[in-house]
């Protein structure tokens, strides 16, 4: 009797397994469809989720005249993309004002930001007030952070939507010390909260408040570099050198800006070139054509101080942005070339390098 049942139990967990390996399996469900262009606006007035495919490409693109103006009136029959030589449809285009940003304030804290500290301390604030306006505290579209950097590079103040907090903090702050530039990048992409939507929208934009120089850094330049392509963030810098004053550093800002798409903006580099004598007679005060202290001298700096800030300002406002699904054979190159054209002679077209189809 006891074999008997042993058996039957046996039996019976037979024929349940095999009813269970004969169960037809479940069909899988297709996955709705990804939007690729939401609709402008929803009913309740605020701004659609944007949804990208993981393989996009996303291009921002600044178009200027012959004079630096802003050419801001566009259609997008007007683009031409090639990724690796390659003409690209363009999937994705606006040229919608005011796109919701995120800004990384990297302010230079070494000892070469002594001898125009107070000014260039002015000129972050207003950077500042410009690029996170306060007058629409609803929509939360603009956020910023700031980063300091001399010997170490520091997260001042994390990422927030409250000029006020990034303000405070640049008014106590006192240079002094190397420069770990590198390290400042490398934090800016690695090393803040992230804003939900990144880098879709918010883009991703860091402004270099500095000489470009760096002596302090454990990071490299090319590896900064290629961080920053990486994680969609384009570089500006708005340089602290002065007029009739050597600057190494200066080649490394410009290749910053350059692969990533941005600009470098030089406001005390020609306040006195029209200045006739300048640089020929020295005195012990400082070689300055227009004395300090003087309501010519602050009125020349003042003006072209505002001008760096309003064209940084003006281009991180007015870029085109651009999207494609790139449609290349070789999928096996790390890193892929982007040109972009316009149908306007007389133009220049300023956009990143390229880009690295891998995640980091």
């Amino acid at each position: 009797m006891f074999r008997s049942s042993v058996f039957g139990l046996f039996l019976c967990a037979s024929l349940v397994a095999q009813s269970t390996q004969q169960q037809p399996a479940a069909t899988p469900q297709p996955a709705p469809a990804t939007q690729q262009q939401p609709p402008a606006t929803q009913q309740n007035g605020q701004r659609p989720p944007i949804r990208v495919q993981v393989n996009e490409v996303i291009v921002p693109v600044t178009v200027t005249d012959e004079k630096g103006r802003f050419v801001s009136n566009l259609e997008k029959s007007d683009f031409k993309v090639f990724d690796s030589g390659k003409e690209q449809n363009i999937s994705f285009f606006t040229r919608e004002r005011n796109q919701p940003v995120v800004v990384g304030f990297l302010l230079d804290l070494s000892n070469a930001s002594k001898i125009h500290w107070k000014n260039y301390q002015d000129a972050a604030t207003e950077l500042v007030y410009t690029l996170l306006p306060t007058d629409k505290p609803n929509e939360n579209r603009f956020s910023g952070y700031l980063i300091t950097y001399a010997n170490d590079a520091e997260v001042a103040v994390n990422t927030t939507t409250d000029p006020e907090k990034i303000v405070e903090r640049i008014r106590k702050t006192k240079p002094g010390g190397g420069a770990a530039l590198y390290d400042a990048i490398y934090k800016a992409c690695t090393s803040r909260t992230l804003v939900k939507g990144e880098p879709i929208e918010p883009r991703r934009i860091v402004v270099i408040i500095g000489d470009g120089h760096d002596n302090a850094s454990s990071k490299s330049l090319d590896e900064v570099l290629e961080v920053a392509q990486r994680n969609l963030v384009t570089i500006y810098g708005i340089s602290t050198t002065a007029y009739g004053f050597a600057n190494e550093g200066d080649k490394n800002l410009v290749r910053l800006t350059q692969e990533t798409g941005g600009t470098v903006e030089y406001p005390l580099q020609d306040v006195y070139k029209d200045v006739p004598g300048y640089l020929e007679q020295p005195s012990d005060a400082g070689n300055y054509a227009l004395k300090v202290e003087t309501g010519g001298y602050t009125s020349a700096l003042a003006n072209k101080m505002y001008r760096a800030i309003a064209s940084v300002a003006g281009e991180v406002t007015t870029q085109y942005i651009i999207r494609y699904i790139p449609d290349i054979s070789d999928n096996n190159k790390v890193f892929r070339n982007i040109k972009v054209s316009v149908s306007l002679p007389n133009v220049k077209v300023r956009t990143r390098h390229g880009y690295f189809p891998e995640t980091p």
